[in-house]
């Protein structure tokens, strides 16, 4: 099961939806995604789904959980990769000591997301606004990596076939140079 913003509900440590829940904290989360002009559904109070816009990775689905003690936020990255998990693994943790307020996870099927667990002290506008920054930016920022790491002999298989076939290459250009090369992709 999905929510709406594609954030599988039950993702890393996902609970149940909450009637108890701090109603001022959420009302501070709907204020502020409405003054971001972010669109977003509740289907369950303090339970807020939307989609952050990006780059490389072009939306990240996200999910705000506001409970009676702590805040939430959960967002998904890439599905389990196909190959090289140590390896995988290994660069996601290096990532997380020099992150804010979010880390990586992986659930129980492989999938990555960022998570949180914040005091609802960090349901301020100025603190959901770095909170939601950081996890467009390492979601966005991760995302080549992961794929080059994760899924590279896919990319690979994709990329001959689209060029055997005189097929457009556009959404792999980000991979041209280890492409061409065949060699093994160096992330850093």
């Amino acid at each position: 099961m999905t929510t709406p913003a594609g954030v599988p509900a039950d993702g890393p440590e996902f609970d149940a939806p909450r009637a108890d829940f701090d109603q001022e904290a959420a009302q501070v989360v709907r204020d502020h995604l409405k003054a971001s002009e972010i669109e977003f559904t509740e289907e369950t109070p303090g339970v807020f789904s939307f989609a952050l816009p990006g780059e490389r990775k072009l939306q990240t689905p996200v999910r705000v959980d506001v409970g009676p003690h702590a805040l939430g936020v959960h967002a998904f990255v890439c599905r389990n990769p196909d190959e090289n998990h140590a390896r995988v693994y290994r660069w996601l943790l290096e990532r997380n000591l020099r992150m804010y307020a979010v880390a990586f996870a992986v659930d129980h099927d492989g999938d990555i997301y960022l998570d949180a667990r914040l005091p609802l002290s960090s349901a301020t506008p100025d603190d959901l606004d770095r909170l939601l920054g950081s996890v467009l930016t390492y979601a966005d920022e991760s995302f080549n990596t992961l794929l080059e790491l994760g899924f590279a002999t896919s990319i690979r298989k994709e990329w001959e076939w689209r060029r055997a076939n005189n097929q457009p290459t556009a959404n792999l250009e980000a991979f041209r140079g280890w492409l061409e090369s065949g060699e093994e992709p160096q992330p850093s």
